[in-house]
């Protein structure tokens, strides 16, 4: 992927993520004061995505994972193939562009490839057994 300008990237959530866990190491390790309002501020945005982003599925990514993924996607082919003056999203129009087959072979992969929500995975185990309990009764 090529940054044509480095101000104006979309970053994903597992990236915006570890960026702010490796500032937040960096911080602690340098020792760096809290006393100016921006600071105050910027310590105040970092603990609160942090938080936000801690309690969803990018938290347990890794850059390995990532790679996977993204190699899985290629086959797919998400994007158009001519573009117009402003770039589209990978899903902006997909009920478009892909048949309802593709769609859910997409949703599978992503759901195969990618770590799923925690408190969805303990919901749907603790789902099955309850319905194991019920089927011995």
């Amino acid at each position: 992927m090529e940054v044509k300008n480095a101000n104006a990237a979309m970053l994903s959530n597992y990236e915006v993520f570890k960026l702010l866990t490796d500032l937040k190491e960096q911080r602690k390790d340098s020792g760096k004061n809290k006393h100016s309002v921006g600071q105050q501020n910027l310590n105040t945005i970092m603990y609160e995505t942090l938080k936000y982003l801690s309690k969803t599925p990018c938290s347990r990514q890794s850059p390995e994972i990532v790679k996977e993924f993204l190699t899985t996607m290629m086959p797919h082919k998400l994007t158009k193939s001519v573009r117009s003056d402003r770039d589209k999203d990978l899903v902006e129009e997909s009920e478009e562009r892909l048949s309802e087959e593709q769609i859910e072979e997409l949703i599978q992969t992503v759901a195969d490839v990618l770590p799923g929500d925690p408190e969805q995975e303990n919901t749907a185990q603790a789902d099955a057994e309850m319905d194991e309990g019920s089927e011995q009764s």
